[in-house]
């Protein structure tokens, strides 16, 4: 148990998709010892956590049948929907007063939408997008965005005080917090293009990439994507920490927004761009650092390979 979890805080919470996030944070949630009830479509996701306390459910609806707080953490919103509304959805089996806490990365306006049909019904829904990765996910160090009533705050702190070491309360309008994460969204997915062209450069230039990345990551040009993922370009690893599809996903949810708002992105565009290749060229589930092996291929430099 957490240091700043009571046994009153303590609470049921079901956690719905058990991918590399959703079982970091359902793994965070045991270690501060809330009863933790899971779902996957991948049967056997998460399995190593049900040692460790873990139950699995076969439905969402089975998985939040006792549940105070529901933390849905799919890959988007129509997963999200499809959880909450579709056919075995959990909505109608959540206990009355029970919290949705969504995580999913989405247009503000799904959050909205969802938000007003979950809370027709005596429930709660919080918009509460986070950043980090499934490391930090574990560790209960991630960066929650919410927005939502204060009834949805108080009821979802217990369970976010324990995925979360920051959390912002951005209001008490959900879509507001997904608007602040594709802000977000938008420059993680620059600065790691950005990072692939610079990384790629130095090796065009013939430079130690080594260390590039230790000069970088002590100038005035580094940034957090940088120094988290320039390693696997460094080390030839691309095994998916979060994957170029994801922000595939992501950017085009920005590019949509923003042709809505008839804002222009065009350094967003162009990032889009680069996963899109990278996607296209089969990359599209390993590691969002394969940006870096387009540029490898336009300009024919040799990157480091995985040493076996």
């Amino acid at each position: 148990m957490s240091d700043n979890t009571t046994v009153a805080e303590l609470r049921r919470v079901a956690v719905i998709g058990l991918g590399s996030m959703g079982s970091g944070m359902a793994t965070a949630l045991l270690n501060a010892g809330h009863a933790v009830t899971g779902f996957d479509v991948a049967a056997g996701a998460a399995d190593h956590l049900v040692g460790k306390g873990l139950k699995k459910a076969d439905t969402p609806a089975r998985a939040v049948a006792e549940a105070d707080i529901v933390v849905i953490v799919v890959v988007n919103a129509a997963q999200t929907e499809s959880v909450l509304f579709g056919p075995g959805g959990l909505a109608d089996a959540l206990a009355p007063g029970a919290v949705v806490v969504s995580s999913a990365t989405m247009n503000p306006e799904m959050a909205r939408i969802m938000a007003q049909r979950l809370e027709a019904g005596d429930r709660h829904y919080l918009d509460a997008p986070m950043s980090g990765g499934a490391a930090r996910a574990a560790d209960g160090e991630l960066t929650f965005m919410t927005s939502g009533s204060a009834v949805a705050q108080s009821k979802a702190h217990p369970a976010l005080a324990a995925m979360g070491s920051k959390i912002y309360d951005l209001g008490e309008k959900p879509g507001d917090a997904a608007g602040f994460k594709m802000v977000n969204q938008l420059l993680a997915g620059v600065h790691i293009a950005a990072a692939c062209e610079a990384m790629t450069f130095a090796a065009r230039l013939g430079l130690d990439l080594r260390k590039t990345y230790d000069v970088i990551t002590e100038a005035a040009g580094n940034s957090w994507m940088f120094e988290d993922r320039m390693p696997h370009v460094i080390d030839g690893d691309y095994t998916p920490r979060s994957s170029v599809d994801i922000f595939v996903k992501d950017l085009g949810i920005v590019q949509d927004m923003a042709r809505s708002a008839k804002f222009p992105v065009p350094v967003a565009a162009s990032a889009l761009q680069m996963f899109l290749m990278a996607s296209g060229s089969g990359m599209g589930g390993e590691d969002d650092a394969s940006v870096a092996r387009i540029y490898a291929q336009l300009s024919q430099v040799e990157l480091p390979t995985r040493k076996t």
